[in-house]
């Protein structure tokens, strides 16, 4: 089993029934999924980029992302539908942890000037969204072997009701806070 998921049955499960006042453990808030995207505009002009992007994202989540193609034609970005624009990659289950135990022990940390993500991410209904600049603090990508640095966009979905909840079984899995002032 993954170390984020005896952390959440171990400490976290029973921390918030304490706190929130759950009856029944099927009652208490979990992690979902997580899902990465990243958006290739400039894909339109140099169609390898998809290739080599897909290859790194690969490499970090350690699945092999879908490929998202233009919906509709937009002549002021010279795009055309149906051509690759973007990448996603949706993780469950024991990749889900283990990309989520890398990120915060491994990656977030390695960002530049970090005091910790920021807080009021969350979008309402108990789903966090960050935004990472840069791909490169992970630690599967070499430096010397980067051809094009990207952001992605990740999405924690929980089953969290209110955005407290939400925050509370994050902060229990580790995930790297700023205080709220």
């Amino acid at each position: 089993m993954v170390r984020i998921k005896n952390l959440y049955n171990e400490t976290v499960l029973p921390a918030m029934m304490k706190s929130f006042g759950y009856k029944n453990v099927y009652e208490v808030p979990h992690l979902v999924k997580i899902v990465v995207n990243i958006g290739l505009g400039e894909a339109v002009d140099n169609s390898k980029l998809i290739d080599i992007v897909s290859s790194d994202i690969a490499i970090i989540t350690g699945q092999k992302p879908l490929i998202i193609k233009a919906k509709r034609s937009v002549a002021s970005f010279k795009l055309r539908k149906g051509k690759p624009i973007g990448l996603k990659v949706t993780l469950r289950g024991n990749r889900m942890y283990e990309f989520f135990d890398r990120l915060n022990n491994f990656a977030i940390p390695r960002i530049r000037d970090f005091r910790g993500i920021d807080p009021d991410a969350f979008d309402g209904s108990g789903n966090y969204n960050l935004g990472i600049t840069e791909h490169t603090i992970f630690p599967e990508i070499k430096f010397d072997k980067v051809k094009f640095n990207f952001g992605m966009d990740i999405n924690f979905v929980t089953t969290a009701r209110t955005d407290e909840e939400a925050f509370e079984l994050l902060k229990g899995l580790g995930m790297p806070f700023k205080s709220k002032q």
